[in-house]
């Protein structure tokens, strides 16, 4: 359930309710730190706050969560990609999909996998959407 809150906001997410989420952060203070965490994230990131990056993984990475703590390092380690993910206003999303629904197939098709059976299930699935 967390993680449909890095995707949408509590009002969107069918499962849950306002009085539902405050319950459960009042019940484990970690998963309310957990959700301040992603929606001050969620902020830099859509509303392209790229001076409060730096301190969010400061304080972030105070709060010594393993998960939230991994999280920061490898932000920390591809800073440059974060910040121009922040700043600009393309990227190459498209690309990486098709990619990984064409290694998808490929790996569905495991002992089959040569390229004229891989054309052919693509030009399938392609064909019956």
């Amino acid at each position: 359930m967390l993680v449909s809150l890095l995707y949408k906001p509590i009002d969107k997410i069918n499962h849950i309710t306002y009085e539902q989420s405050d319950q459960i952060i009042e019940m484990h203070l970690v998963t309310g730190k957990i959700y301040d965490v992603i929606k001050s994230f969620k902020e830099i990131l859509f509303l392209k706050k790229l001076g409060d990056l730096d301190g969010w993984l400061v304080e972030t990475a105070k709060l010594e969560i393993d998960e939230i703590t991994s999280f920061v390092n490898g932000t920390t380690q591809d800073k440059q990609a974060v910040k121009n993910a922040i700043e600009l206003e393309y990227n190459n999303g498209l690309a990486e999909g098709s990619v990984n629904k064409l290694k998808t197939i490929k790996r569905i098709m495991y002992d089959y996998s040569n390229f004229k059976m891989l054309r052919k299930k693509i030009f399938l699935r392609n064909y019956y959407r």
